[in-house]
């Protein structure tokens, strides 16, 4: 139990003076993450308008097949993404295997699925009488569809937030894709499992709890973001 309270007392110490290589992983994985969840954010959220927007025939499969790949193994969509980028892969030419860019890559794949189905999620949230209104009013379907999304701006912010959440905490493809090279692919993930691995308790619990406060911020965002958009 003093061993515990030791390392816990030096981990909070390495948080307080700014250890260099804990806020170096923290801001390194701080990047990855906000990186991937940027471009699939610009990527998937204007899918996830088109799918809610349109009739088409399997729609409702195709959401459910969505909704069905947010607990997806993250090894899984590791070994997608090695495949992918590997010497031998359609991707491989471009030199991405062990580098940051193919754990944002990977992270892209990752959480694609939340992003768009939360976004349908909260435009369906709004009501078909929301529609319906705004085109009995006179709006036509580029005014209705602004309408809609205006509305839905808060829950749509959510699925960010939690895309972000999903790509920050991961392991599996950052591993798989990015080596947890030390100074170039190490997050906070990698760090911890090869810290705990080592027995260095002190700087493993010091990046395990950035991580966590992390997932607090994003989670108090989450409600905040809900609740402003109940009002």
């Amino acid at each position: 139990m003093s061993h515990l309270l030791e390392a816990f007392s030096i981990a909070l110490r390495m948080i307080i003076t700014g250890d260099p290589v804990v806020f170096s992983i923290a801001l390194r994985t701080l990047l990855i993450a906000s990186t991937s969840t940027l471009a699939a954010a610009l990527l998937f959220i204007p899918l996830g308008c088109l799918i809610h927007f349109n009739r088409f025939r399997g729609k409702r499969f195709v959401v459910g097949f969505i909704q069905t790949m947010y607990s997806v193994p993250t090894v899984f969509v590791g070994m997608l993404v090695f495949l992918m980028v590997s010497r031998t892969g359609p991707l491989g030419s471009m030199g991405l295997l062990f580098s940051p860019w193919a754990i944002i890559l990977g992270e892209i794949v990752l959480i694609a699925p939340i992003m768009i189905g939360l976004t349908i999620s909260a435009l369906q949230g709004m009501g078909k009488g929301l529609e319906d209104t705004a085109t009995a009013l006179g709006a036509g379907r580029g005014t209705m569809i602004l309408k809609v999304l205006t509305e839905a701006k808060y829950t749509m912010l959510t699925s960010v937030l939690m895309g972000f959440g999903r790509a920050v905490s991961e392991v599996g493809v950052a591993i798989m894709v990015g080596g947890n090279i030390a100074g170039y692919t190490r997050t906070l993930t990698t760090a911890i499992a090869l810290g705990v691995g080592k027995g260095e308790t002190a700087s493993s619990i010091a990046l395990g709890l950035i991580l966590l406060s992390l997932a607090m911020v994003v989670s108090i965002l989450v409600n905040l973001l809900q609740h402003g958009g109940r009002k």
